[in-house]
């Protein structure tokens, strides 16, 4: 996947860059996996703003994409590479053996026609997913699951990978794409390989419109507005008169606001600062 430059015959063409998208096989999504996307806009379930700055943006429609991984010795031919507007990786459509059809996110050099299964042990092939329990040291995982049948919810953005470190007990260690290290049952489910799409990184959006089609708003700085409006706003020139904060004081840039979780017991070392 590259890079492209777009000739600047305007000055909206000139700083943007694309993926010139040479792996995507498919343009239209297959239809029985797809469903209508409500957008929130960044509010609760009582209508409140809890995001700021979202809004608009292009319709999508979502596509349903199986993190759980769990028809198990049942092979599935790849059949088309997708792009997906929701999320920063491709997904790629597979044909199982008896008729069933499931979108996963494609990995790094996985092609159509290309074999995946998933199962208890099984071949430690880029596609194929199994227990990290039973997945080799230093092999490279994505899609990886935090509570055993749940499904996929750590490492699953374009270009990101976790690999095993070591096994101990009932769990399995991991080096996050933070750095941070973390264990996780060994009877969860991951996929050997690494995310597809590496190239999003260096996309550049290149102008404001861009974001809006993103769905996000446009920002005013806290030391533009009034005293009533932000902790940072008022004073003679251009001054913040304290550490940086959010609107309603809580300290942003740098500051600790993590709260203790049960699950931090099973972080070995935080990522690296």
């Amino acid at each position: 996947m590259a890079i492209k430059n777009h000739k600047p015959t305007s000055p909206g063409r000139r700083f943007p860059t694309n993926l010139d998208f040479e792996e995507v096989t498919r343009s239209k999504p297959e239809k029985k996996l797809t469903k209508g996307k409500k957008r929130s806009s960044g509010r609760n379930s009582d209508g409140h703003i809890t995001v700021r700055h979202r809004g608009q943006g292009h319709k999508r429609r979502y596509r349903t994409i199986d993190f759980k991984r769990d028809k198990f010795d049942v092979p599935a031919k790849v059949a088309t590479i997708e792009y997906d507007p929701n999320r920063s990786s491709f997904i790629a459509l597979l044909h199982y053996a008896d008729g069933d059809k499931r979108y996963i996110l494609a990995p790094v050099g996985i092609k159509v026609g290309d074999t995946v299964i998933a199962g208890d042990k099984t071949d430690v092939r880029t596609g194929n997913a199994m227990p990290i329990g039973n997945i080799p040291l230093g092999t490279l995982v994505h899609n990886v699951e935090l509570k055993p049948g749940k499904g996929g919810q750590m490492v699953r953005s374009a270009g990101a990978s976790a690999q095993i470190m070591a096994k101990e007990g009932k769990y399995t260690t991991l080096r996050m794409p933070s750095g941070e290290m973390r264990m996780v049952l060994s009877v969860c489910i991951a996929t050997i390989g690494q995310v597809g799409n590496t190239d999003h990184s260096n996309i550049k959006i290149g102008k404001a419109g861009r974001s809006r089609w993103l769905g996000i708003r446009p920002q005013t700085r806290g030391t533009a507005m009034n005293p009533v409006d932000h902790p940072h706003g008022g004073g003679e020139g251009r001054n913040k008169g304290r550490h940086p904060v959010s609107p309603w004081g809580w300290p942003t840039k740098g500051a600790k606001t993590r709260r203790r979780k049960a699950s931090d017991r099973l972080i070995v070392s935080r990522r690296k600062k």
